[in-house]
């Protein structure tokens, strides 16, 4: 809890302050203000985010699984390959999707096409979770937003993508 008499900074003043600190040190400012933004806007969507797998009784890599499974077009993954996407120990993810199947939101079956490896799918019930926990956020992220037209979001959303299409040029490896 801050001092009584001292407000704590807005998210902006921070910001502000961030920027110039890093050009102060040598950076360019147009790069520092991009980058201090998304980091930010990452930041404080993040917390929101925490808060809301809290309310929805998921761990951070649970809802990992949910993602990973939702948006792989309703193909069901490897064990193994949602261990590689979350970066996480195969055992790991192993526990992971017991407790996951416990809960009834995946269900593995043998891969038809080679009887020695598994497939994990969303259930109807984890499918359910994924769209009630989109539908919360949407709303936060539309708040996030609610200052930009739709033009405005739309450029933004253009701008950003060139910049992620890049990512993989910068890789190490």
């Amino acid at each position: 809890m801050p001092p009584r008499g001292k407000r704590s900074r807005s998210a902006k003043e921070q910001y502000q302050e961030a920027v110039a600190t890093y050009v102060a040190a040598g950076g360019d400012e147009s790069v520092q203000r991009v980058i201090t933004a998304v980091s930010s806007m990452s930041r404080k969507l993040e917390q929101w985010y925490t808060r809301q797998l809290v309310d929805l009784d998921l761990s951070h890599g649970e809802w990992s699984v949910v993602a990973q499974l939702a948006t792989a077009d309703g193909a069901p993954m490897t064990p193994s390959r949602l261990a590689d996407v979350s970066n996480v120990a195969a055992s790991s993810m192993t526990h992971r999707l017991d407790k996951m199947t416990e809960r009834g939101l995946v269900r593995r079956s043998p891969d038809p096409e080679n009887r020695t490896r598994v497939l994990v799918e969303l259930t109807d019930q984890g499918w359910e979770l994924f769209g009630a926990a989109v539908r919360e956020a949407n709303v936060v992220e539309s708040d996030v937003l609610a200052g930009l037209s739709r033009t405005e979001r739309d450029q933004l959303a253009a701008l950003l993508e060139v910049v992620i299409s890049r990512l993989d040029d910068l890789e190490t490896p």
